[in-house]
């Protein structure tokens, strides 16, 4: 007698259908599409770069790839232009920047170049940029010297905002620059300028601004004439001192010096053989003999 077969039932068993609802889960999804072919690749990776000469061979094959892209000749730099600089700052920011040319963009510190740069004295500002053609562009804005400032024995070029510029080793070398000097001068330099400024009248007879205790300035003149101006309001002492010049030739007398340091009481003092002379006049006027 022949056997009859149950049907087959046509529900998965409990692991397939297990099986499926995982293989239905995003997170198994991302796993198996990403997961996956990232650990065989490590897994492979892990055993090529397993072995140190396979490794010296890919650092050295990395390295001439990227030595080959850099010095491409396109990449190269072959000389470097400065502009408006003159030609001893050009020296010294040479100097300052040495490069070997020609050499890969890739291998130039543009900002450390510019820091450099930017660190010399004569420098008030300097931009950077590789022009295509492989030349680099310098382009710098030179401090300009407004004065020459003693301070101790040496001598230095001051620019309008009292920075310093360069040393000078003689006066006659700028005697075209009025001369300051005297303690912290430099950080006022901006007044020093106007004070100068202001001296027009008596520009042939100037010979330089003295910085008074770090606070004021003492102008000073030929035949050994000074002006000591106050602390504030120097600008309009001085210019009282030159309208009192023209009006009564005051600095054109034996004067030694005037004093302006307190505007109220302004005193002038009269070189000793003047002051002399004035009493002896004086006391003859009252009737006293004088020999």
């Amino acid at each position: 007698m022949q056997q009859v077969r149950a049907p087959r039932d046509p529900a998965p068993s409990r692991l397939a259908y297990r099986m499926q609802r995982l293989a239905l889960t995003p997170s198994f999804r991302g796993l198996m599409r990403i997961g996956l072919p990232l650990a065989t690749i490590a897994a492979m990776g892990a055993v090529v770069l397993g072995d140190q000469a396979r490794r010296d061979a890919l650092t050295l094959w990395v390295a001439d790839m990227k030595s080959a892209f850099q010095e491409r000749e396109a990449f190269m730099v072959k000389a470097m232009a400065i502009d408006g600089a003159s030609a001893e700052l050009a020296a010294d920011i040479r100097e300052a920047v040495p490069v070997d040319f020609p050499i890969s963009s890739f291998d130039l510190d543009l900002e450390r170049m510019q820091r450099d740069v930017a660190a010399l004295d004569a420098v008030a500002r300097v931009d950077l940029r590789v022009r295509p053609g492989g030349m680099l562009q310098m382009t710098v804005v030179e401090r300009i010297p407004a004065l020459i400032w003693r301070a101790g024995g040496a001598l230095e070029l001051l620019d309008a905002g009292g920075h310093r510029v360069a040393e000078l080793t003689r006066r006659t070398e700028r005697a075209d620059l009025p001369l300051v000097a005297g303690r912290a001068a430099d950080a006022a330099a901006p007044e020093a300028l106007e004070l100068i400024a202001a001296a027009g009248p008596l520009a042939p007879r100037l010979r330089g601004l003295v910085r008074i205790g770090e606070r004021r300035w003492d102008v000073l003149l030929d035949r050994g004439q000074r002006l000591k101006l106050p602390e504030t309001g120097a600008v309009g002492a001085l210019e009282q001192i030159i309208a009192l010049d023209q009006a009564q030739d005051l600095l054109a007398r034996d004067v030694l010096w005037v004093d302006m340091r307190n505007l109220a009481r302004p005193a002038v003092r009269l070189r000793e053989t003047a002051a002399t002379t004035l009493r002896q006049v004086r006391l003859r006027e009252l009737g006293v003999q004088v020999e």
